[in-house]
């Protein structure tokens, strides 16, 4: 990983978001309910507008059933 991520780190991680989801089959409002929140924060997250906690990445890598290392994937 250079030291430069050459996306921001939040755009990064809701785009990844995304790709997982995606390929879940599984809508915001699926992921929200599953890391218990709203669907709106879900989607705050998927655009890059949330600046999530540890505890944030760890309910989303719950929800599908993913490893948290697959969020920072460039």
């Amino acid at each position: 990983m250079s030291s430069n991520l050459g996306m921001d780190i939040k755009k990064l991680v809701g785009t990844n978001m995304l790709r997982l989801r995606a390929a879940k089959g599984l809508s915001q409002e699926a992921v929200g309910v599953k890391m218990g929140v709203d669907r709106a924060h879900a989607g705050a997250i998927e655009r890059g507008e949330q600046n999530i906690t540890l505890s944030t990445l760890w309910a989303l890598s719950e929800a599908l059933e993913a490893h948290p290392r697959e969020f920072f994937d460039e």
